[in-house]
């Protein structure tokens, strides 16, 4: 990639998950549960907070209020597939994005809005290709429960340096601590975090306090 610009890390995502390495990842149906589990994460400690992508009429305005209304709190969107989608997050003002998959077109797109974007990757050829095509990254391992702590441990002869990893995908609370000790920077966690009631099901805050001090 000719542009040095391109891919860099403009939301400071690396420093911010470096400080704490834990990603809520919620899917809401309406704003009302999206208020709910969004106070259920803050209150156990999470500082990073992805929405999934939602063509709701209730999701852009709702979006748009999160950073004035939980100033502490980092929130970004995940599930994004097409470039053209990265301008609707920065007409939101969030500033980092997830993808399940890994696009150049999508990459290039973020830098010029001045979004940090994070692809998602499965293949050492993927990781070795987006960790130089975003600066080292953050990119995503996706998904990670199919791959298991030890193949990201495996990667860093052959290809190490690795860029900084975030590991997504099918985790609970229990996976975290085997896949940071792997080397990942960072865990993503999604539908294993909260019960029916939208509240941290019993036991998880224990779990993750080291990570989420």
């Amino acid at each position: 990639m000719a542009d040095p610009e391109v891919g860099r890390d403009p939301a400071g995502l690396r420093d911010s998950l470096s400080a704490s390495p834990l990603l809520a990842v919620l899917r809401p149906a309406h704003s009302e549960q999206a208020e709910r589990q969004i106070q259920s994460i803050a209150s156990a400690g999470f500082r990073h907070i992805e929405l999934a992508w939602n063509t709701s009429d209730w999701w852009p305005p709702f979006v748009q209020a999160l950073p004035q209304r939980f100033p502490d709190l980092r929130f970004g969107i995940a599930g994004l597939r097409h470039a053209d989608q990265l301008d609707q997050v920065s007409r939101l003002g969030l500033t980092f994005v997830m993808s399940p998959i890994a696009s150049l077109a999508m990459v290039e797109r973020a830098s010029a809005l001045q979004l940090t974007l994070v692809p998602g990757v499965f293949s050492p050829t993927e990781v070795q290709a987006f960790g130089v095509a975003t600066g080292g990254g953050p990119i995503k391992l996706f998904p990670a429960a199919s791959l298991g702590p030890a193949y990201w441990r495996q990667l860093s002869g052959p290809l190490g340096p690795l860029p900084f990893c975030i590991a997504a995908g099918g985790l609970k609370p229990v996976d975290v601590a085997p896949w940071l000790a792997a080397g990942v920077q960072a865990v993503a966690l999604g539908s294993s975090l909260l019960d029916c009631h939208d509240q941290l099901l019993q036991g998880h805050a224990a779990s993750l306090e080291a990570s989420l001090r």
